[in-house]
């Protein structure tokens, strides 16, 4: 089969587009058919080393975590799919093997694809959508009629964060650039503010929960804008962020948390469930085939991508 592999990490310019063997699944694993993926933050972190304390140095690697395609084989003790599914999930990080024609996905990290989506938008949701609900609901302990700000709204993870906040009842305010503002908006933020031209960490509005979906402003920045019990939500596991997380825990008041999304059926359903009720929608940027993969690494690494940046498998 064709799949991007990198043999060492680098810049995009590693990632090369060859023949492999395709992979074998375990008994609690699908063969899936890949259509479509996506690019997510964490893919070119990983093929630039910078998190090669997890991924080690085994190479060849094929990257890549969501994928949505149509299942070909099911493994022996397979009981919720079968063959001829179409289906949306991720696999395990730091596992990747979604750049490719065919992958292993375990049965747990799948759902059947929403039926109103394409492949290619289907593929766009699970890592970030699962980010966006797990970083409010399981860390941000969301309730309904809080005031809530997602810094980063136009992003990847920001886009569905902003429309979960609202599905679950929140206030919320989006953080964004001057041209993203009506698009905020749109996705149903009820203020925006423009980073641009003013910063929310000097303003005399208080949240219950601050979620950093881009990893760019810290708990120590944000903690005089939280409400006494207030809490703050980041996805960028560094020292800076992961110190005040312990801390915090073991003192009354405000609470830091980092959310790295936990892959999940059950998670999967339920955004197939927002999906089809037409309460959660994607925002696709650019679509770019699998052979056009560095182009799409080198757009993502640009930070300037409305929503999700996909790519057309088969």
């Amino acid at each position: 089969m064709k799949a991007v592999v990198i043999h060492r990490y680098g810049s995009a310019e590693v990632l090369q587009y060859e023949d492999v063997a395709p992979p074998k699944i375990k008994p609690d694993e699908l063969l899936v058919k890949v259509h479509a993926s996506c690019i997510n933050p964490v893919d070119w972190k990983i093929r630039k080393g910078m998190l090669r304390i997890v991924t080690g140095n085994k190479f060849p690697m094929v990257l890549g975590l969501d994928l949505a395609g149509e299942v070909v084989e099911v493994g022996a003790n397979v009981t919720r799919f079968t063959i001829g599914d179409s289906i949306y999930g991720t696999l395990r990080p730091p596992n990747g093997g979604a750049y490719a024609e065919f992958a292993a996905v375990p049965e747990s990290c799948a759902a059947i694809k929403p039926t109103n989506m394409s492949y290619i938008e289907a593929a766009s949701i699970p890592i970030a959508g699962l980010t966006a609900l797990q970083g409010l609901r399981d860390k941000g302990n969301i309730k309904s009629g809080q005031a809530v700000l997602i810094n980063g709204a136009s992003g990847g993870v920001g886009i569905f964060a902003v429309q979960i906040a609202k599905i679950l009842g929140a206030e919320v305010t989006g953080v964004c650039s001057t041209k993203n503002l009506e698009f905020v908006k749109s996705l149903g933020s009820d203020r925006v503010i423009d980073y641009t031209q003013q910063d929310f960490t000097q303003e005399p509005v208080q949240y219950d929960i601050i979620f950093d979906t881009v990893g760019k402003r810290s708990f120590s920045e944000c903690k005089k804008v939280l409400k006494p019990s207030g809490i703050y939500v980041t996805t960028l596991p560094t020292p800076e962020n992961i110190l005040p997380g312990i801390v915090t825990t073991i003192i009354p008041g405000k609470k830091a948390k980092l959310v790295l999304a936990s892959a999940n059926a059950r998670d999967l359903v339920y955004l197939k469930e927002l999906i089809e009720a037409g309460k959660l929608r994607t925002v696709i940027d650019r679509t770019y085939s699998l052979q056009d993969l560095a182009a799409a690494h080198t757009y993502s690494e640009s930070e300037r991508a409305i929503g999700k940046i996909a790519i057309a498998v088969i």
